[in-house]
């Protein structure tokens, strides 16, 4: 064994223990943050009563004043109560929810605790694609198993960007390290792959063009995913809520009201209907969840698009031809034709919110679908670098 080889080994050993140290550190900031949830929902009980004695408090602001009228008598003049009335259809006056930690100081600091746990492990994980880069000298997304850890990277640079930049997004600290849980470990477990060099088709200065940019705006495109389901999730609890079916103390009146001989499953259903929703008051509004959804994707789809046209001009260099309408190139396809039928339907009347965020959620599995379907089910020159 000659000394490049033992040392390209020596970096590959170092990468995976690197992720799976990521791993390890990940799921303390896991666990972190389902701390930071609990303690939130305890604080719900103190949201609830301060909402409830400031309705009272609103009620009791009525001032009268007295009127000496002309005959000696008097008038008593109330003064008005003001009403602010959104839009028809429109919901613009719902504040955003105080957070995952609620009002909890407890959970605020467990909250910072998986930031800082985050943080750490990203910077493991990033070294773990690092060294796998440098065991070969070449591109890390060569094959699925390096593609999934860079993009879990991604994502997670992502959110911590986002935090950086002081954006209102702590709420995706859960969904985020979860979802790269998933996706490191299915990465470890299925898609692993060993160090090696590619095939000379793959060897080109586009393989760092063309991926990284699919890379990038995966990462990206799955943060604005996220961001939409909690907006039907969120979006589902303002209706409710307009409608006199939830908010403060209505469920625990329901909970009160239950006769003694209701059954377990009744009462496990209204806890559970009150767990859910205590969760989502804390999430931003429905329209700031949309706004940010949307402004994601209207930001990452010139990116995707780019993506795409670059893989054409590599494909021709390569291949001889632009397109071939292999499988991977006809889903790349679809998912732009999604995205750019959501962003068209965003400025389409009738067409915002719920249907769109169907159209938005479609397409990103549409390209969660091109990425694992695609290459586990259908062939074509896009195979060359195998699982």
């Amino acid at each position: 064994m000659n000394l490049a080889a033992a040392a390209n080994e020596n970096l590959a050993h170092t990468s995976n223990v690197l992720i799976y140290s990521a791993m390890a550190v990940y799921t303390l900031a896991f666990l972190a943050h389902i701390t930071e949830w609990v303690f939130g929902s305890r604080s719900a009980v103190g949201r609830t009563a301060a909402a409830i004695t400031s309705e009272a408090g609103r009620a009791a602001s009525a001032v009268t004043v007295q009127v000496k009228k002309a005959g000696g008598g008097t008038a008593v003049l109330e003064r008005p109560k003001v009403v602010t009335r959104s839009a028809p259809g429109s919901r613009a006056d719902v504040p955003d929810g105080p957070g995952a930690a609620g009002t909890s100081e407890k959970g605020d600091l467990y909250g910072r605790i998986a930031i800082s746990l985050t943080v750490l492990s990203f910077a493991l994980h990033a070294g773990g694609v690092l060294t796998r880069a440098l065991s070969v000298e070449r591109a890390p997304w060569g094959n699925m198993y390096e593609f999934s850890t860079t993009f879990g990277m991604c994502a997670v640079g992502v959110y911590l960007g986002l935090l950086a930049a002081k954006k209102n997004v702590r709420w995706l600290g859960l969904p985020v390290v979860l979802t790269i849980l998933l996706d490191l470990g299915l990465a470890v477990s299925v898609l692993y792959t060993e160090s090696a060099q590619l095939v000379p088709a793959l060897h080109s200065y586009w393989l760092w063009i063309h991926v990284s940019c699919a890379i990038l705006s995966g990462a990206a495109l799955y943060v604005g995913a996220v961001s939409t389901f909690f907006y039907r999730l969120r979006d589902g609890y303002e209706v409710r809520l307009a409608a006199g079916k939830t908010g403060p103390g209505v469920l625990e009146k329901k909970f009160r009201g239950l006769s003694a001989d209701a059954p377990l499953s009744m009462r496990m259903g209204v806890r559970i209907h009150m767990a859910y929703d205590n969760a989502l008051t804390r999430l931003p509004a429905s329209a700031t969840l949309d706004k940010f959804g949307y402004r994601i994707n209207a930001t990452v789809f010139p990116l995707w698009t780019f993506t795409i046209i670059a893989g054409a001009i590599w494909a021709e260099a390569a291949w001889g031809r632009y397109w071939g309408w292999d499988p991977k190139e006809v889903w790349s396809f679809i998912t732009w034709v999604a995205y750019a039928s959501y962003l068209h339907a965003r400025a389409t009347a009738g067409w915002k919110g719920r249907k769109a965020a169907y159209l938005a959620l479609a397409a990103f599995a549409c390209y969660i679908f091109n990425y694992y379907g695609v290459n586990f089910l259908f062939g074509g020159k896009h195979s060359y670098s195998g699982v």
